[in-house]
């Protein structure tokens, strides 16, 4: 036993006569093994890490080992269809597109056509030729004096602060270049958004960061100023965020630079806070109040909604106020709990909020129910990278969906996971001045141009294959999964769908209301968020 304890010190030990026996040969070669005595001796007397107290100098090579492991993995053993978040396969055509290099694939698929889950476009022997020119939907024609043709495909939100200022010049000048929008995120609009002139979605969350007081509530005379900018198309209340529902966030004071400040109008010297809840609403009744007061400030732009689907009573609740008051947003954009941000605790990030498929296809199918879909357009964000994808969004709700992790590989992200250390290896997010120089603004905007343009015809493609005439004609009818027996069904077989009106009909229409509808429907308030005390008991145990 006391050999064995001996033996873990031997490395570092023997280094101590080999620096005495290099001496008369060589300097260095002495040198070398008397620096690694005196790592080996400051492991042996450190009291933080036991692996390096017990196994002097040998021990290092653990936490060599374990700081580099997402490389090794990465680029040595990950398989190309492994997601983590992204698989190979997704990133290397997100590269190829942005670079306008060879995106085709040789030789078949690899993806295993006959698992569970495996997806398909069901395609016609009378296919279509598409215009992806022509892919725009409007919002706000129902009743906004400057309605928007909205991109199918657009930058989803991405505040400056968590983005480097190149990063955010380069998407907005790949915006203007292709005509597509520009989500600032919740950071609000800095000189890095209003430089290259792209078309922008202005974010307001509970920070209320650029139309804020002191005190940090709505100023709605600060928001009417930014708000009226011709470069603001459209104004978007977050209520929360897929990768961090229900979270708030602080931007400690050390980060917080003079540019940052400026953006968010927060002083210097303290702590950014971004609240875990709104200050300017307490109802859905009162949301939907401030929507409206929000358009009118604006000069009358689309103002729509931004939200993680939780509680489904909460989202009915909503639901109930529109009907109830006849007032609604322009739009809604549903995020998904598989949404990126640049720093979220490990809970939220995998067991808070519901999926996109999943909360999609609840906020489409509540508003077909309670007759509302027509007046609201709907966005869709998580995880959207491919043609197909978006696709998959349209078939299930979606009128148009947003990227950020998309663009952020057009950038040159290369998935280090490393957004939260300000470390970013490529520039992309981060706020080291040297770091982010790595971002040549005139060459990733055309990257950014590129990737959307190239992804938008491949949709063209995908659809017209599928015989359409538009890529709004895709229904759940047009796609096929196969389940977890192994048998393939269509999209349509295996969802929920709601009728025209038959939530509004409840418990008198012909079809019984499928779950969660049936639950939480019916005790569901205008005047509440989520369900009454006092309905509780309405629903079923």
């Amino acid at each position: 036993m006391a050999q064995q304890s001996f033996s873990r010190y031997l490395p570092w030990l023997v280094t101590a006569p080999a620096a005495l026996v290099a001496w008369p040969y060589s300097i260095w070669v002495s040198g070398s093994f008397g620096l690694l005595f005196v790592l080996g001796w400051l492991d042996f007397k450190q009291t933080k890490q036991a692996v390096r107290r017990n196994y002097p100098l040998t021990g290092r090579l653990r936490y060599g080992m374990e700081y580099i492991r997402p490389e090794i993995r990465q680029y040595f053993l990950e398989d190309d269809e492994e997601k983590l978040p992204f698989s190979r396969n997704q990133r290397a055509m997100v590269y190829a597109r942005s670079k306008v290099q060879n995106d085709k694939r040789g030789f078949g698929s690899i993806k295993d056509m006959y698992a569970a889950q495996s997806e398909w476009v069901t395609h016609s022997l009378q296919p279509t030729h598409l215009d992806p020119a022509s892919f725009r939907v409007e919002v706000g024609a129902h009743q906004c004096q400057q309605p928007y043709a909205l991109s199918l495909l657009n930058i989803s939100g991405m505040s400056f602060g968590a983005l480097s200022p190149n990063a955010v010049k380069a998407l907005n000048k790949g915006a203007a270049m292709g005509q597509f929008a520009h989500d600032t995120g919740e950071g609000s609009i800095s000189r890095h958004h209003r430089e290259p002139g792209g078309d922008l979605i202005w974010q307001i969350a509970s920070g209320y960061f650029g139309c804020r007081t002191p005190e940090g509530r709505f100023d709605p005379v600060r928001f009417a100023e930014q708000a009226r900018s011709p470069q603001v198309k459209m104004i978007e209340l977050k209520l929360s965020q897929g990768a961090k529902p229900g979270h708030g966030g602080v931007l400690p004071k050390a980060k917080v630079s003079p540019e940052i400040a400026e953006a968010r109008g927060v002083p210097m010297g303290q702590d950014c806070v971004s609240p875990a809840r709104h200050s300017a609403f307490s109802t859905p009744l009162e949301l939907l109040g401030f929507v409206g007061q929000l358009r009118e400030l604006s000069g009358g732009k689309p103002v729509g909604i931004k939200l993680c689907v939780g509680h489904p009573a909460e989202w009915f609740s909503v639901v109930k106020a529109m009907v109830e008051t006849g007032q609604t947003p322009d739009f809604i954009v549903v995020d998904g709990s598989e949404g990126g941000t640049g720093a979220a605790p490990i809970e939220f990030a995998d067991h808070m909020g519901m999926p996109l498929r999943d909360g999609l296809r609840l906020v489409h199918n509540s508003l077909v129910g309670a007759g509302l879909r027509d007046r609201i357009r709907i966005g869709a964000s998580g995880k959207v990278i491919s043609a197909f994808d978006i696709a998959r969004c349209l078939a299930l709700g979606a009128d148009w969906c947003n990227s950020a992790r998309g663009f952020m590989f057009a950038l040159g992200c290369i998935q280090s996971r490393s957004c939260h250390t300000d470390h970013c290896p490529t520039g992309v997010a981060t706020q080291d001045p040297v770091r982010q120089r790595a971002i040549v603004v005139t060459d990733k905007a055309e990257r950014v141009y590129y990737f959307h343009a190239n992804t938008l015809h491949a949709l063209a493609d995908l659809v017209g294959a599928a015989g359409l005439q538009k890529p709004g004609d895709i229904t759940p009818k047009h796609l096929m999964l196969r389940n977890a027996d192994g048998q393939a069904r269509t999209l349509a077989s295996s969802i929920d769908t709601l009728a025209t009106g038959q939530l509004l009909r409840g418990e008198a229409g012909a079809q019984p209301l499928p779950s969660p509808f049936a639950e939480f429907w019916h005790a569901s308030q205008a005047g509440h968020w989520g369900v009454p005390a006092d309905a509780a008991a309405l629903l079923p145990t």
